[in-house]
């Protein structure tokens, strides 16, 4: 979708997801926090940094303490990314947990990342709603993840 928009550009993807990792390790200071920021600096050295995609949270719903301070956490990581790359309106889109993952305090943290878009300027966010799992309640499909992937094309767009 992004790709056919313009022809003559390439994208390039710098993937930094590390599988069940919480928000505490992506904050500023954490060690995934830093591994992203380099990626990303070292990336931008040889292209330009368009926008972060973001999914994220299903560690953070076990416990109640870090699913309820989970959007003010978030919010500060990327205001902090953002100052740490030096670019302050870089888009971010933010996507849903899946409606299958059942943890106990999911709710809030799926509250915690519909509020972002409101909450902080140029962020996008990414629905998730109908996307089938790929048999562990936990992950989306293949089929899904093509379609999750049009919704955070359509939301980058989308941003001002």
């Amino acid at each position: 979708m992004l790709a056919s928009a313009d022809s003559k550009s390439a994208i390039g993807l710098i993937p930094c997801a590390v599988n069940g990792s919480p928000l505490s390790r992506w904050v500023k200071g954490g060690d995934l926090y830093q591994a992203a920021v380099s990626r990303a600096k070292e990336a931008a050295s040889v292209g330009q940094l368009k926008g972060i995609l973001w999914h994220q949270g299903e560690s953070d719903s076990k416990n109640a303490d870090d699913a309820k301070s989970y959007e003010v956490r978030l919010t500060q990581m990327f205001k902090d990314i953002r100052s740490d790359l030096g670019q302050p309106d870089l888009p971010i889109v933010v996507g849903q947990l899946g409606e299958f993952v059942q943890r106990r305090y999911v709710e809030i943290v799926r509250t915690a990342l519909t509020h972002l878009p409101a909450n902080l300027p140029r962020v996008g966010f990414a629905d998730s709603k109908g996307l089938g799992h790929k048999g562990d309640s936990l992950h989306f499909s293949a089929e899904a993840e093509q379609e999750l992937g049009r919704r955070y094309a359509a939301a980058l767009k989308a941003i001002p």
